[in-house]
């Protein structure tokens, strides 16, 4: 196998479903030929590699252990899925404080065991919230941490090529931004179904105003009808498209789905949000978000739930305030 790289990439949380098929996927994207699997459970954790080992992929040295200090030992890339999944009836919200806490380990330990790591993913919920707190005491550039937002445009890119029954790549830059959660704001004016602005389809019969309302709900709860349907939280969609998110980072194709960024500019201050990016080989890029008078005020709206959801947490002590954040990150 032919791979774009042979620096060490380290997959957090392997054990669980969404770390055991990152570590399949990335594999079999040809990313890197050292692959370090990382969990705390050890017994689910060799299990994986065992099934690995049984696929018999040619020239991937995979390696595994449970001690951080090994994984993260001259790991250069990461994708981290190491916190609590979602549960029926819970919302990415209701993971707060005990994945918050989670990623501020994580942040200490990508500081101590790995500070020339040169990319991570962070896919465990709240995304917008651990990512922000890894990034604080991570050490690490802005354009070095990025989060899984991208589920919520490819959501909102599956429900209209099925309503419109085109192939699904007919429907192009189909967007949501801000919040990775309940707040989440959801555009139509990005969007062209088979090269048609989307605009110009809402409140017509091809798609009524009651519709494309109700197809907003849908992309916003998408998360939540998989764990309805398959009684577990999603974990194909969210280890596919994380993979090629750390791919992009690592030189392969850029990832042109919008990325949970930090951002802090004149319209958003000290959070991290999903954004008009592009991540390649130098890391996350972001450009300002623009939309109609009533996509603005959505995300707007998104950009004060993520700032109530930091503030919470930096009540309760898991981050510090943000004037201090420095003190911490002097990249911030």
């Amino acid at each position: 196998m032919k791979f774009l790289t042979n620096e060490k990439l380290v997959i957090s949380g392997a054990a669980g479903m969404i770390g055991s098929n990152m570590a399949q996927t990335a594999i079999m994207m040809g990313l890197s030929s050292n692959i370090c699997l990382y969990d705390v459970y050890l017994p689910g954790l060799e299990g994986v590699v065992e099934e690995l080992r049984h696929c018999s992929f040619a020239g991937v040295n995979i390696t595994f252990t449970d001690k951080v200090e090994e994984a993260f030992k001259d790991a250069k890339y990461m994708v981290s899925s190491g916190g609590a999944p979602r549960k029926a009836g819970m919302t990415r919200e209701d993971l707060l404080v005990g994945n918050a806490k989670i990623a501020e380990q994580l942040g200490k330990d990508i500081k101590t065991y790995c500070p020339d790591l040169k990319h991570c993913v962070i896919i465990f919920n709240p995304a917008d919230i651990t990512g922000l707190v890894t990034l604080v005491y991570s050490g690490l550039k802005p354009s070095q941490i990025t989060t899984l937002a991208a589920l919520d445009s490819t959501r909102l890119q599956s429900a209209l090529a099925k309503h419109f029954g085109i192939a699904q790549d007919k429907v192009t830059t189909a967007r949501t931004y801000g919040g990775h959660g309940e707040q989440m704001a959801v555009f139509a004016s990005t969007a062209k179904i088979d090269g048609k602005p989307l605009t110009d389809i809402i409140g017509t019969p091809a798609l009524t105003n009651e519709q494309w309302a109700q197809m907003k709900q849908d992309v916003i709860k998408g998360g939540a009808k998989i764990i309805e349907l398959r009684g577990r939280s999603s974990f194909q969609s969210p280890s596919f498209v994380s993979i090629e998110m750390i791919g992009a980072a690592m030189g392969g194709e850029k990832f042109e789905w919008p990325a949970g960024c930090y951002v802090n500019n004149s319209q958003f201050q000290n959070v991290m949000m999903a954004m008009p990016s592009t991540i390649d080989a130098t890391g996350v890029h972001y450009t300002d978000v623009k939309g109609t008078a009533t996509e603005m005020a959505d995300i707007e709206a998104s950009y004060k739930h993520l700032q109530a959801m930091r503030d919470e947490v930096i009540s309760l002590g898991v981050l510090p305030a943000v004037s201090e954040w420095k003190k911490y990150n002097p990249n911030l």
